[in-house]
């Protein structure tokens, strides 16, 4: 009989794994948060509908140490807007009359198991006095993270007031977003405020998730057999 008990138990602990495993993880962060929070190996932030994950971020400016520093950016959930959802960055990125400031930023956005994301949106709201001869400019590519393989890009840039692009592609379960934001002070300087991010996913579910689920079922089939050749024993 003890030796019944602890094989059920194990068998329950495989089919458990199968799941822990997919949905474990360390070092959330809470939002609304700073960036400089995020920039930390291993922190992440988990926010919209579907949820998704937004992990290993990145920041860097040129000329280096031009601000915001990280510590002044807030990351904070973004929508949602029907399906659309993602993180918002709040921050003065700026360039005073005569310059040119350049931010790097990346980051990977991970769908929620048995998920895709399969579109993406970029927005902003820019900083542009009247007048003024600067400009700004946000880019950015999005990739397959598993693969590499480029899905699409995005872009806006001013004097619009509100520009926004919006991209669709083939669903992956997890995009590698490499953004770059230039702002060309110009005559009396120029900036953008808030950036804007967001996705969308759709429940499809995964080779990956569905063979470790498979082998959790199997390990617990397998052991159920076993107890009915010890039982009849």
């Amino acid at each position: 009989m003890k030796r019944q008990t602890l094989f059920m138990a194990l068998a329950l602990g495989v089919v458990f794994w199968g799941f822990g495993a997919l949905e474990c993880r360390a070092g959330q962060v809470t939002l609304p948060t700073t960036l400089d929070q995020l920039l930390v190996p291993g922190n992440f932030v988990v926010t919209g509908l579907e949820p998704d994950t937004y992990s290993n971020f990145t920041y860097s400016t040129s000329p280096v140490g031009a601000p915001p520093a990280p510590a002044d950016v807030t990351v904070r959930a973004f929508g949602p807007f029907g399906n659309e959802s993602g993180i918002t960055l709040s921050g003065a990125f700026f360039a005073a009359a005569g310059t040119t400031v350049d931010y790097a930023l990346s980051f990977n956005v991970t769908a929620p198991v048995g998920s895709v994301i399969n579109d993406a949106t970029l927005s902003a709201v820019l900083n542009l006095p009247t007048g003024t001869t600067g400009n700004v400019s946000i880019g950015e590519n999005i990739y397959n993270a598993d693969t590499g393989a480029l899905l699409g890009t995005l872009s806006v840039s001013g004097p619009s007031v509100a520009p926004i692009d919006t991209i669709n592609f083939a669903g992956v379960n997890s995009i590698f977003v490499q953004k770059d934001i230039i702002v060309i002070g110009g005559s009396l300087g120029a900036g953008v405020s808030i950036i804007n991010q967001g996705f969308s996913s759709s429940g499809v579910p995964e080779p990956s998730s569905m063979a470790l689920l498979g082998i959790g079922m199997t390990g617990f089939l397998a052991f159920r057999r076993l107890f009915k050749r010890q039982a009849v024993a």
